[in-house]
């Protein structure tokens, strides 16, 4: 039987390691995406305690914008929970559009990713810990959205958003940072208008027997696809600038008011949504954040937000 080892999130320090090594790789074969960090302010950090005048959409719902086409199922195609089901995520259709590359500067001056989620013109969603290191409780010096990112390349170099204000859940100071692991950060364009954005949908723990394999999770990992893998040589930028994307993982169960989830996921992919097609619209219906490994090193659970943590938290703003 595998022991069970801490819990640890997935922070951006694994992943600012893998997003150095992948800029080298990319930079010349594809544009500079990342906006000079000189011409980028620091964006204001709110603890969610404190954010007033903060509110999240009224009603939740997902927006697809006319003239932007949907693609809700995928080609079937081949911490990694058993086999690893990822595939590239080449799409600029909806929901998939509303999907990108969280990157910034931390505090030590690092450069780290993860992956955030519109979910309004100009929300987006994403982890506590991509914006604040848990190790330190730093916040990030700079912080900047690329939205729906395919091999270093995005539909417009104009659409890559610098935020400008950080709602978060936890700085990593208390109790329950994991329950809390999240922020919201606001941009400084309307991305949702021209990319679409997703719904927030709160589901019971117990609503998830009945989705069995029928999720989808995307995350930007900071492992693939690895060009030097006969099947991913087209995705020359490297590990990071593309999204894998796994369609058919489950929320298992729940733990201390976390939700347990078998999709696979590496350093980078903090922040992904985890998505339920309810009523043919896309929904966030939990936000990954950790994952738990045996004394092997092998992947045995991953760990993901729940969606009435963030609700909660900001219901009475």
């Amino acid at each position: 039987m595998n022991k069970f080892i801490r819990k640890q999130p997935l922070t951006f320090f694994v992943s600012a390691i893998l997003g150095i090594t992948t800029v080298i790789i990319g930079t010349s074969v594809k544009a500079q995406i990342d906006p000079n960090p000189e011409q980028i302010s620091t964006p204001k950090f709110t603890n969610a305690e404190n954010a007033d005048k903060f509110k999240l959409p009224a009603d939740g719902k997902p927006f697809k914008p006319n003239g932007l086409n949907q693609l809700n199922k995928l080609p079937k195609t081949r911490v990694i929970i058993g086999t690893d089901d990822r595939i590239p995520m080449t799409s600029r259709k909806y929901p998939w559009s509303a999907i990108g590359r969280v990157a910034g500067i931390s505090a030590s001056g690092g450069e780290y990713h993860c992956t955030g989620t519109l979910i309004a013109e100009n929300l987006v969603l994403t982890n506590s810990h991509c914006v604040i290191d848990p190790n330190t409780n730093k916040l990030s010096h700079k912080i900047w959205f690329q939205p729906n990112v395919i091999n270093r390349e995005v539909l417009d170099i104009a659409d890559v958003a610098t935020v400008k204000e950080v709602i978060y859940g936890t700085d990593f100071t208390g109790q329950n940072q994991d329950k809390n692991d999240w922020a919201v950060m606001l941009i400084d364009r309307p991305l949702g208008r021209k990319y679409g954005y997703l719904g927030l949908k709160n589901l019971p723990t117990s609503a998830f027997v009945w989705m069995r394999q029928q999720l989808f999770f995307v995350g930007y990992s900071g492992d693939f696809p690895d060009p030097r893998k006969p099947a991913y040589r087209r995705f020359t930028a490297g590990p990071g600038w593309t999204a894998g994307v796994q369609q058919g993982c489950s929320i298992v169960g729940e733990e201390e008011e976390t939700l347990l989830h078998d999709c696979d996921t590496t350093a980078g992919a903090s922040g992904g949504p985890i998505i339920a097609i309810i009523d043919n619209n896309p929904y966030i219906v939990a936000l990954h954040n950790a994952g738990e490994q045996s004394s092997e090193g092998k992947g045995i659970v991953n760990f993901a937000v729940k969606i009435s943590s963030i609700q909660e938290a900001l219901k009475g703003n």
